[in-house]
C-alpha cells in the first residue's frame, strides 16, 4: 500500500511541476468589455437566425407531436372511460401556440 501512495505522489509531483513550467500567465490589455461587446454584436444576427430557424421550429415539432399523442390517448380514455380529460391537451396545445408566435415578440422582450 506504501508503494501506490509513494506511485501516485510522486506522479501528482510530476503533474505540478509540469503545469507550473508550462503555464503562461495572460494578462489583458486593452478594453475588455469592448471586446466583448463588440462580439456579442457580430454574433447577435446570427444566434437570433439560428434561434429562429432551428430551435423554435424543433421544439414545435416536439410539441406539435406530444400533443396530437395526448389528443389520442385522451379520445382512448374517453372511449374506455367515458370521460374526456382536457387539462393536458389544453397545456400542450397553449405551448404550441406560445412557440410557434414566439419569434414575433421574443427578441423585443430579451431586447435583441
Amino acid at each position: 500500500m506504501q508503494k501506490r501512495m509513494k506511485k501516485l505522489l510522486c506522479v501528482l509531483t510530476v503533474a505540478l511541476l509540469m503545469v507550473c513550467c508550462f503555464a503562461l500567465p495572460a494578462a489583458a490589455t486593452g478594453d475588455v468589455a469592448a471586446a466583448v461587446q463588440s462580439t456579442w454584436t457580430t454574433a447577435q444576427s446570427q444566434i437570433k437566425t439560428v434561434v429562429n430557424n432551428v430551435v423554435f421550429p424543433v421544439i414545435d415539432v416536439i410539441l406539435a407531436v406530444l400533443f396530437f399523442v395526448k389528443i389520442s390517448t385522451s379520445y382512448f380514455d374517453y372511449r374506455k372511460h367515458g370521460q374526456f380529460e382536457f387539462a393536458a391537451p389544453a397545456i400542450l396545445f397553449a405551448c404550441l401556440v406560445f412557440t410557434l408566435t414566439a419569434p414575433l415578440y421574443i427578441w423585443g422582450v430579451v431586447g435583441i
